[in-house]
């Protein structure tokens, strides 16, 4: 029999407003680390579906993503429980929409608004080295438009193709 290797799809949105970024600090297996609004891909929802609603989870924030900024891959080994995963991130860039009156995900313990030098001051506290990259692509302009994502209506059906 052989082992099927599946890298972990995650989604993350770059959030600027006054040239501030919106992050979340969490914890994590390793600490108190910051990252973007991120988490992964459930069954039966597109990656757009994905990052607004882990942008709305994890910060109380309404997420209207407009653009792909980047694919990202990149491999995590915990400190502490010694897991070794391979992230496939797919980051967007958006508006951010109407703030709600709602606890955030589990895990997370504020969102937080940081300048790109706030961002820098605090890398070595960065859930991963993505979260730095991301926002580096998004300063640099690196965008593709939404219609670059196809899903099959049978992602979001239950019915298979």
């Amino acid at each position: 029999m052989s082992i099927i290797w599946k890298p972990s799809v995650t989604v993350a949105a770059i959030i600027e407003h006054d040239r501030k970024f919106l992050l979340v600090e969490e914890e994590t297996s390793d600490g108190i680390r910051f990252n973007q609004p991120a988490g992964h891909l459930d069954p039966a929802e597109s990656l757009i579906e994905a990052v607004s609603r882990e942008a709305l989870e994890e910060t109380a924030h309404e997420f209207l993503p407009d653009a792909l900024v980047g694919v990202y891959m990149s491999r995590y080994l915990s400190n502490r429980s010694g897991d070794d995963v391979t992230y496939l991130r797919f980051a967007f860039c958006g508006q951010v929409g109407a703030q709600h009156d709602r606890p955030l995900d589990e895990g997370i313990l504020r969102a937080v608004w940081m300048s790109y030098n706030e961002l820098l001051a605090c890398r070595e506290k960065h859930r991963s080295p993505l979260v730095l990259q991301c926002v580096d692509d998004y300063l640099a302009g690196k965008r593709s438009p939404l219609s670059v994502i196809y899903t099959h209506p049978s992602v979001t059906s239950g019915q298979h193709a």
